[in-house]
């Protein structure tokens, strides 16, 4: 029977950290240097942190494994092996000028999780991540993943404010990349708690982004004609794997709607519902990502 995790999500556990609010973008001193993996010959930078049970974080359009995971890696890296890349075509990863769409993504996380070894494993995607992990699964648990390349199988599937259900929306024109400081301004509608979103932070965020380069992959994934057809919404009944749904409950880029049909559709699947919360649970209200998170992740 799917379970409901409500608002108040074992809160007290980290009723420290909810005191002492950490920053919304996570300082590079306190992750590891990243590392870099040949995916089909491109550079693939990702962090790997601590030992145990792996987990395997996917971060969402236009971001980077900092952004997306920075707040809550140290954190899972106490009893964890964390894996968390910057797709190909973001963050530090190499930047090839092909058509992206959701099944490019599914490609290059198979042959990094190839690469790096990894056969049993917690995936779990953010947003644009969440969309990628969730066909990913599907892929992977269909009776067709065999051959000498199989996709790896992941044992548990946690998405946290996912896209996937429906179509991105389209709007005349194509996607504005930002391009001035004013622009840049915009990452507000991440967050729920404006005040939260100083100039600093803008600055600092809008630089990383700047230095990332993704432009191109940006619009080439929000104009790509695949995407219609990898909308995952008709299929995630086929995702049989414990499946945990984390969803900002003020998100106003994915509606909670949206969390609550993906929770309705995969079988057994659990709904945590973080309040006062938007797109990104982990970036903005990481003690309560991983009060929801940790106990999954440990089977109960």
């Amino acid at each position: 029977m799917r379970r409901l995790l409500c608002s108040a999500i074992l809160f007290a556990a980290f009723s420290p950290a909810l005191h002492a609010q950490a920053p919304l973008l996570a300082p590079e001193s306190s992750l590891p240097p990243q590392k870099t993996a040949l995916v089909f010959g491109q550079k693939i930078a990702y962090y790997e942190a601590g030992s145990g049970p792996t987990i395997v974080l996917v971060h969402g359009f236009a971001s980077q494994a900092r952004f997306d995971w920075g707040n809550v890696i140290p954190a899972l890296a106490k009893e964890h092996h964390v894996l968390a890349l910057d797709q190909i075509g973001f963050g530090q990863s190499d930047k090839p000028q092909i058509d992206y769409s959701i099944q490019t993504f599914v490609d290059f996380l198979g042959e990094f999780l190839r690469f790096e070894h990894v056969h049993e494993f917690t995936l779990a995607g953010e947003s644009l991540g969440g969309w990628i992990s969730a066909l990913y699964t599907i892929e992977a648990l269909a009776p067709s993943n065999v051959g000498p390349y199989p996709l790896p199988i992941p044992t548990r599937l946690i998405l946290e404010d996912a896209a996937g259900m429906t179509p991105l929306p389209r709007t005349e024109g194509s996607y504005p990349v930002r391009g001035t400081f004013a622009d840049a301004h915009g990452v507000a509608v991440v967050f729920h708690d404006k005040s939260r979103v100083t100039e600093e932070f803008v600055r600092e965020n809008w630089a990383m982004s700047l230095a990332s380069n993704d432009g191109f992959t940006q619009r080439s994934v929000w104009a790509s004609p695949k995407l219609a057809g990898e909308v995952v919404k008709d299929r995630i009944g086929k995702i049989t794997i414990p499946t945990l749904v984390v969803w900002g409950g003020r998100d106003e880029l994915v509606p909670l709607e949206n969390g609550r049909a993906y929770a309705a559709g995969i079988p057994g699947a659990r709904l945590a519902i973080i309040p006062e919360c938007g797109h990104g649970p982990s970036v903005e209200k990481p003690a309560e990502f991983l009060a929801a998170v940790l106990p999954f992740l440990d089977g109960k």
